[in-house]
């Protein structure tokens, strides 16, 4: 049996005499406390979900998005994909880069220097044959998603603000960021709860039993905390003031 590090160790201690599952402001208190304690840079703070759905039937295939209240913590580089004025209204509302052919051109041959890409409809069918390669990056933009809009400057501040997608994999799993470790503790509480909130609103009327069946918090380096998910809408309304 290998040994445990030092630092396994120190969160092994840190852990000791918490009770699991928990409620979210429980959770997100200790896993701040050990990422200050043993982590030497500023940790992604992360949800996963395992849902009760049959993602094989198209009725329950769950893909969405929201807005963190207290955003990412980080800077979302936005690229949008548009023409003439609506170019202009994307440069101004905060893009750090929009354009049409010239960008595609870049995108082409290599350049993937943004973390959100946005388009305009009648530039979607230019981006066709990115397809391939934006689609595995999760870069392709989507109706279902809004980034496929005419609304170009209300995307671009949305995805500046902290708006993220929540989409569940094969295996029924949706993986989010919710903020960083160093966030004020009630920011991270209401970025959990907002994104909770849209989870559970998203659920497929034809999807049957149980919904969440489990939720984890996590850190990127740290461990992971089970929450309750039995009381997981009680505590999500009452963190909302709902």
């Amino acid at each position: 049996m290998s040994k445990l590090t030092k630092k396994q160790r120190k969160i092994s201690e840190m852990l000791e005499g918490m009770v699991q599952p928990t409620n979210a402001k429980e959770a997100l208190t200790k896993l701040q406390e050990i990422s200050k304690a043993v982590s030497k840079f500023n940790e992604t703070v992360e949800c996963h979900m395992r849902l009760g759905i049959e993602v094989k039937h198209a009725d329950q295939q769950i893909r969405s998005t929201v807005v963190l209240p207290a955003g990412l913590g980080k800077d979302v580089r936005v690229c949008v994909i548009a023409k003439g004025a609506k170019a202009t209204e994307a440069k101004e509302a905060g893009a750090d880069e929009a354009g049409a052919e010239e960008i595609i051109d870049k995108i082409s041959g290599g350049w993937f220097e943004f973390d959100t890409l946005i388009a305009t409809p009648d530039c979607m069918g230019m981006l066709g044959k990115l397809g391939r390669v934006l689609g595995p990056k999760g870069l392709m933009p989507n109706p279902k998603t809004g980034t496929v809009t005419l609304d170009v400057a209300k995307a671009v501040k949305d995805a500046k603000a902290g708006k993220v997608e929540f989409r569940a994999d094969k295996q029924g799993m949706i993986h989010v960021p919710i903020g960083k470790a160093d966030f004020k503790h009630e920011d991270l509480v209401t970025n959990f709860a907002t994104l909770a909130d849209a989870v559970i609103k998203a659920k497929p009327a034809s999807a049957k039993g149980v919904y969440i069946k489990s939720v984890f918090l996590t850190t990127t380096m740290g461990p992971s905390i089970k929450l309750d998910s039995k009381t997981l809408a009680t505590d999500v309304k009452e963190y909302l003031g709902a």
